[in-house]
């Protein structure tokens, strides 16, 4: 089932549970019953409550976008780093050459084709992925250069493998979500309190205040859809891409 079906059905479920309780809440009502008799402490509190939660979800929003974010500066830098590897060995001879491109080559097609639906699917990159890195890292290692010119190419290349392992470690690290579980269950609590205290307000049954208590409910289910699906970067419907290896490496 689809994500997004998921979310437009937990929107419409919050929604129709809220109006049927304030509907079902105001049959029991008596005619004499005055709306402008909610006492002042419980709005304050409904408002304080509201805004202390805004703060929170803020947060988590924050928090898991600029974790995504993140997550897409190490895709970056792992194929920058690659691409600069593929390049700079124009200075070996050819057969070097062409063999470190290869490797290089084999390494991205397995990530983009391979590794990219793992990450997805069990939340993990391979050891093959890992055995091929491992394979540039000593194609470029092992080679001894024959000449000035080489040895100026030798250590920025291991520089640029190193830049690369280390990007591949960070996109490993950033798997896994970003909110521990006790986060999740203060911003489910917290959804069901906020969402709770508009019963404690005389709601009417009229257009107007039923529609912006189904809006109101209906936002809090979005917001909590989306800090859900930012917390994993590489697993989830809005996921980090693999377009930057796809941009520097069109061929594969």
């Amino acid at each position: 089932m689809s994500e997004w079906l998921v979310l437009t059905i937990a929107m419409a479920a919050v929604c129709a549970v809220v109006l049927s309780i304030t509907v079902l809440k105001q049959r029991r009502i008596g005619e004499d019953d005055d709306p402008s008799e909610t006492p002042d402490v419980i709005e304050y509190m409904t408002m304080m409550v509201g805004v202390v939660y805004a703060i929170v979800l803020g947060l988590a929003i924050a928090g898991v976008w600029e974790a995504r974010g993140t997550a897409g500066d190490t895709v970056r830098t792992e194929a920058q780093a690659l691409h600069e590897v593929s390049e700079r060995v124009r200075a070996y001879p050819e057969a070097t050459r062409d063999r470190i491109r290869a490797d290089v080559d084999a390494y991205v097609a397995h990530v983009v084709h391979k590794e990219w639906p793992a990450m997805a699917e069990r939340g993990e990159v391979t050891d093959r992925g890992n055995e091929l890195l491992d394979k540039v890292r000593a194609d470029v290692t092992d080679y001894r250069p024959r000449d000035d010119y080489e040895a100026q190419s030798y250590q920025p290349l291991l520089d640029q493998v190193a830049a690369a392992d280390d990007a591949r470690n960070a996109r490993a690290d950033s798997i896994d979500p970003t909110l521990p579980p006790v986060v999740w269950f203060g911003l489910i609590t917290g959804a069901a309190i906020t969402i709770g205290l508009i019963f404690t307000l005389q709601i009417r049954r009229s257009a107007r205040e039923l529609l912006m208590a189904a809006l109101f409910s209906a936002l809090i289910a979005f917001l909590l859809f989306l800090v859900w699906d930012f917390d994993a970067p590489f697993s989830r419907g809005i996921s980090t891409s693999a377009d930057p290896f796809t941009d520097l490496f069109p061929e594969l």
